[in-house]
Parts: C-alpha cells; structure tokens; sequence
C-alpha cells in the first residue's frame, strides 16, 4: 500500500515539473518571439529594409488584400502566418516521412508570431524617422532586439518558427550545412521579394514610398547572427533563475 501511495506521490510530482517546465518554456519562449517582432516592426519604421525573412510578406502587404474564403488577408503579420504555413509544406515535402508530429507546433507558433506582429507594427505607428542618422539607429535596435528574441526563443526551446525549420530541413534534404542552407534561402527570399516589388510596382525595392529591400536587409542578414554572440549571454542574465530550473 505504501508503494503504491509512494508511486502516485512520485507521479505527481513529476506532472507537476512537466507544467511548470512547459509554462517556463513557452513563456520564455513566447517573450522571445514578442521581441523578434518588435524588431520587425523597428525594421520597417526605418524604411532601410527588412530582414530577409520579413522581406516577402512585408512587399506583399504593399500590394493590397486579397481574399481566402471567409478570410481577408492583408498585413504584414498575416502573410508572415500565411508564409509559414507554406514553409510548413516545404518541409512536408522535403523531409516526407522524416517530417514529426511536434513538428506541427510550427502552426501555432506562426499564428502568435504574425499576431505579434501586427501588434508591434501597430503600437510603433507612431515613431517617424526623419534623419538617416535615426534610421540607422532604428535598424541597430531592431537587430540587437532580434537577435535578444531569438536567443530567449532558443533557451525556451518551446515554439518553432518555420523559417528556421525549413532551413534545417534544406539542409537535411541537399546534405549541406545548416548556414549555408540559411545563406541560400534568405537570398532566395530577397529576391523573390524583390521580383515580387518589380511585378507590382516596377520597382525592386518597395512601392516608391517604403522600402523593403536596402542596406538595412544586409546589415540585418550579416550583424543578427553575430550580435547573438552577446545577446546569448544576456538572454541568460535576464531569465531568473527560478525559471531556469525549469528550461
């Protein structure tokens, strides 16, 4: 009898490690990915480009709405969710049967994410870069802002962001390595941003007004990778450590 009473102590000790390590995870996790769309939303009040990833539904979202269904689909944080998804079925088909369930929270993690930032966009409306001097600066806190988010996203070790995972799943698919994969298809992105601007707008950098794709797209490519080396360790700084304990 005591065994038994000792075994379902032990049970529930343990379920209740794994909510607290889950709450620890995704809240760590989902602070991350509210900075990384803060630093889109900085990117583009610049108006010196986008990271490469934001490239794509950021020009798309100057080209209009359109409809899906019952569905009006038109700001940036929408086609970033609409993008994702279909990262989601380029790994389907790069990975096929390699492809895992869990894999699926790349779903989720897509709506949060363009819902973020939407909101981002939204509550930094308000900031105006007049001088190119305040427009650097606006792409310098973008990208230590990112670079910060995606730190805490890889401590949280919770959500998934599918451009990362398509990255990952290039990599596996063409045997090469992972940055080399990334190198190739944020390239890729740009320039299919930049087709994208040229069909809609006859210009391969935006609409004429606002700008997708300049320097601030290689500063973010070259500088959010390196500024990680950093925020790394201020990522860690920053989690208490009764929260630690749980990631």
């Amino acid at each position: 009898m005591r065994a038994v009473l000792l075994t379902i102590k032990i049970k529930n000790f343990m379920n209740s490690l794994n909510i607290k390590s889950s709450f620890a995870r995704y809240a760590t996790g989902t602070f991350g990915l509210i900075l990384v769309a803060i630093g889109v939303a900085l990117s583009i009040k610049s108006d010196l480009g986008t990271a490469p990833i934001s490239c794509p539904p950021y020009v798309v979202s100057l080209a209009g709405h359109f409809q899906i269904g019952a569905f009006t689909i038109g700001t940036v944080g929408q086609y970033t969710m609409l993008m994702h998804l279909i990262f989601i079925v380029l790994q389907i088909l790069l990975l096929r049967s390699r492809f895992k369930l869990e894999h699926l929270m790349q779903i989720p993690a897509a709506i949060v994410f363009g819902l973020l930032t939407d909101a981002s966009i939204w509550a930094f409306s308000w900031i105006s870069a007049g001088t190119y001097a305040m427009q650097l600066l606006l792409m310098a806190l973008s990208i230590v802002i990112t670079a910060l988010g995606i730190s805490l996203e890889v401590k949280g070790n919770a959500w998934m962001l599918a451009g990362e995972m398509t990255d990952a799943a290039i990599a596996d698919f063409m045997g090469i390595k992972f940055r080399n994969a990334k190198i190739g298809f944020d390239i890729f992105l740009v320039v299919a941003a930049a087709a994208i601007a040229w069909f809609c707008f006859g210009n391969v950098l935006g609409n004429g007004e606002e700008n997708v794709i300049r320097e601030g797209t290689v500063m973010s490519a070259l500088l959010t990778g390196l500024c990680m080396k950093f925020t790394d360790k201020a990522a860690d700084w920053m989690i208490p450590e009764s929260v630690k304990k749980y990631l």
